[in-house]
């Protein structure tokens, strides 16, 4: 299996300069303002949540949990080609994480039937669960404004965030991926800013193996 991170840098290649140094000043400046700094760390607790699936289900943290440890993953929505790459590398290791005895849930706050797509589109193997206005990345510490500059470029070709994700406000999540416990510890945390890097999926795989179902 190509290693995601290579992947990744597919896309980055591809990628106008204009688009790279802009998004290069969009992280410097979230990294200075301390972005997600405050996010889940290993041996943290995780936040109880209760959010609905991408068919309108309601499922609650309390109920994975029971199941089994649970591979959390926040996206930016399937709009974004470094989210679709991921969840695609992600689709490829599901039948691993179920071998494992855990679940995969990604989490989104796009709305408008956006997270549905995508995971018929790929299909992911796990739950898409919808964060109405970023509600539990923002209680995660995992939710950022987009700057003035971006917003512009990204309105200049059609991509409104307003439209995607239900909302004016212009927030978006920080991409990052969490290993939690069948207690509800966390095991593993990656979260990064730059969202043109993501966690590894052998390496969050190799954390499953260790602490064991």
């Amino acid at each position: 299996m190509t290693p995601l991170a290579d992947r990744l840098d597919e896309i980055n290649r591809s990628l106008d300069p204009a688009w790279d140094a802009l998004y290069d000043g969009f992280v410097a400046d979230l990294r200075a303002a301390g972005a997600a700094a405050g996010s889940p760390a290993v041996g943290d607790g995780l936040e109880p949540f209760a959010l609905p699936d991408s068919r309108g289900r309601y499922v609650s943290s309390r109920d994975l949990l029971a199941e089994g440890p649970v591979v959390l993953s926040f996206y930016r929505g399937g709009w974004c080609p470094y989210c679709r790459t991921e969840m695609a590398a992600w689709s490829e290791s599901a039948s691993e994480v179920r071998r494992l005895g855990a679940c995969f849930v990604a989490v989104t706050g796009e709305t408008g039937g956006g997270a549905e797509a995508l995971r018929q589109r790929l299909d992911l193997g796990g739950l898409i669960l919808v964060d109405v206005d970023h509600g539990l990345a923002l209680r995660m510490g995992l939710a950022v404004r987009v700057s003035d500059r971006v917003r512009a470029a990204y309105l200049g070709i059609g991509r409104d965030l307003a439209r995607h994700y239900g909302s004016d406000a212009w927030f978006i999540p920080v991409p990052a991926t969490y290993v939690v416990d069948r207690h509800g510890i966390v095991r593993f945390a990656e979260a990064d800013v730059d969202f043109r890097r993501r966690a590894e999926p052998e390496a969050v795989l190799q954390v499953l193996r260790d602490i064991g179902g």
